[in-house]
């Protein structure tokens, strides 16, 4: 019986492109897991959109001189291009500005204020004088109050990963004027996180300690022994979905309520194109849910989501949250203010064909237990020095073999020695460490896994030297170290496919394998390639030149 799992990645803000560290965050290992289990032959779907609403929105708008649907409308727009010509395999990716989600958002809330899980409570918010209006959490920047970081936003500090509210800033500052704001009562709606501590504590930190990442663990962890407390899930502003109870209006939903509902409403509208019901995949018990995210949504997917999703008594719970941390650039953080980023859209007018070589790169240097650094020169090094010295010198010296040998027919072996046997049963083993090491989301092991096999490959052939063997008139010891040779071929050729996806297609081409389901690699029923097709090379160098004309034009942005 085939497993069913829904697997989400973040739903990035559509304020700005895509850079290189949201894909190794996010995207990348969603996307890898998700072709994985499509191998194993499970029934997923892989769902995200752009997240449309909250300050992030107005505050770019208002630096464009442009209206927030013009924002929206331009970056979603950048946003899913880039994914599909980079080859995020989403089975549906939406956005949050579609009558789907806020049809689904407005009946989340409508049913939790019914059940009376909601507290009113009026408050003092932050208000700008001179702009006249109260500043939501995005528009207020201060003083973290817990590591003192200065440029912590109202809802969160980037730096030290602390949940706050606007009024915890020291020397908070609205970013509409540059002014201190003043406090002024306001009226808004509360999800109270402190009635869900039992179910938290059960349900987190008794379940998930030894399946989950030690990074999320411990942050979640850390959020609720200090003690939850009740959390606004409206704003004063007026972009975003419509709170709808008359007594709340001209305000809107917390954008943090209603992002994580965005999964739900992208998995509805791909259910109704593929004419499927949706709800086997968020109300079944037997389902996975899986989020991918980075470290600075830990909170909202770990605690706030899933007390929502428990609320709602219909849907199922995250079964992980495989969370990475931040990547670097050249040694400094990120920033897209900044402009200090590796946009997805110009990476990929500057380097059309190395969309692999760059999800090489950010796998095998992913942040998934620490902050990570990202080098051009990296980059280069691990293009040339393993994906082409390594990963396509074997593939092609393999093929200009059996083209010179055999022309293109892999011969065939009736019988193989002890050592030879051994040597079988160590590279039919891979496929199961890999895919062991997908599943525990420990994508790094599985990629130098992944990489391992095709140094045991470039390593065999260079030792037995079959173009001296011929020589010596010993064409059965030939055939054997080809046999082998192509066999390895073959492997890798679909164990790489969750991680180079181009790549797979070009050998599965190149070696005419049809085969497509993981669990079948395996020594009693053999990779098996008839007719191989001539060599084209799999991987290209990237000069020096390439690598100074890229770390011209970041230091050209920084100016």
């Amino acid at each position: 019986m085939k497993k069913r799992y829904t697997i989400t990645a973040a739903l990035p803000y559509a304020n700005g492109p895509i850079h290189i560290g949201h894909l190794a965050g996010a995207y990348i290992p969603a996307d890898i897991y998700s072709r994985f289990l499509r191998l194993k032959g499970n029934d997923i779907i892989f769902v995200c959109g752009s997240d449309e609403h909250g300050a992030a929105i107005p505050i770019r708008a208002k630096k464009e001189g442009i209206s927030p649907q013009k924002i929206i409308d331009k970056y979603h727009t950048i946003i899913k291009k880039s994914f599909e010509d980079f080859g995020i395999s989403f089975d549906n990716y939406s956005r949050t500005s579609s009558k789907t989600h806020h049809k689904i958002a407005s009946e989340f809330f409508n049913d939790l204020n019914n059940k009376k899980i909601f507290l009113e409570q009026e408050s003092e918010q932050l208000y700008d004088e001179k702009e006249n209006q109260f500043l939501a959490d995005r528009y207020v920047e201060g003083e973290c109050p817990k590591c003192n970081f200065d440029g912590a936003y109202g809802d969160q500090c980037e730096s030290c990963g602390s949940s706050l509210n606007p009024t915890d800033l020291i020397n908070p500052k609205s970013k509409l004027s540059g002014n201190k704001p003043s406090l002024k009562k306001t009226k808004h709606w509360f999800l109270p996180l402190n009635k869900f501590d039992n179910f938290l504590k059960e349900w987190f930190l008794k379940e998930k300690k030894e399946d989950w990442k030690i990074n999320v663990f411990g942050q979640v962890k850390s959020w609720i022994n200090e003690g939850l407390k009740p959390r606004a899930i409206t704003r004063d502003l007026d972009w975003g979905i419509p709170v709808p109870i008359k007594e709340a209006i001209g305000k809107v939903l917390y954008v943090w309520f209603d992002a994580p509902i965005g999964y739900i409403s992208s998995t509805v509208e791909w259910a109704e194109k593929e004419k499927v019901d949706w709800k086997p995949y968020w109300q079944d018990p037997n389902t996975e849910l899986v989020h991918f995210i980075g470290k600075d949504n830990i909170v909202f997917h770990c605690i706030i989501f899933p007390s929502i999703l428990k609320a709602s008594e219909k849907y199922i719970l995250p079964t992980n949250v495989p969370a990475n941390e931040f990547l670097n650039l050249e040694g400094r953080k990120i920033s897209t203010s900044k402009n200090w980023a590796i946009w997805l859209h110009e990476y990929m007018k500057d380097f059309p064909e190395l969309q692999d070589t760059l999800r090489y790169v950010l796998t095998a240097n992913a942040p998934e237990n620490k902050d990570n650094d990202f080098t051009w020169k990296d980059f280069q090094a691990k293009n040339n020095n393993e994906l082409v010295a390594i990963f396509g010198n074997f593939i092609n010296r393999v093929v200009v073999l059996t083209q010179k040998y055999y022309e293109g027919k892999t011969p065939l072996v009736e019988t193989f020695t002890e050592k030879e046997n051994d040597l079988l049963d160590k590279v039919y083993s891979y496929p199961e460490k890999i895919g062991n090491s997908i599943e525990k989301f420990k994508f790094r092991e599985a990629i130098n896994t992944m990489i391992d096999l095709a140094r045991i490959g470039n390593k065999y052939l260079a030792d037995e030297e079959p173009w001296k063997v011929i020589k010596s008139d010993d064409s059965e010891k030939v055939k054997t170290i080809m046999n082998i040779s192509i066999q390895i071929c073959g492997i890798l050729s679909m164990v790489c496919e969750p991680f180079l996806p181009n790549t797979s297609i070009k050998l599965k081409k190149q070696f005419n394998i049809k085969n497509t389901n993981w669990d079948s690699i395996n020594k009693n029923s053999p990779v098996i390639c008839e007719e191989i097709e001539k060599s084209n090379l799999i991987f290209r160098k990237i000069e020096d030149e390439e690598i100074e004309l890229q770390l011209e034009k970041l230091n050209e942005s920084k100016k």
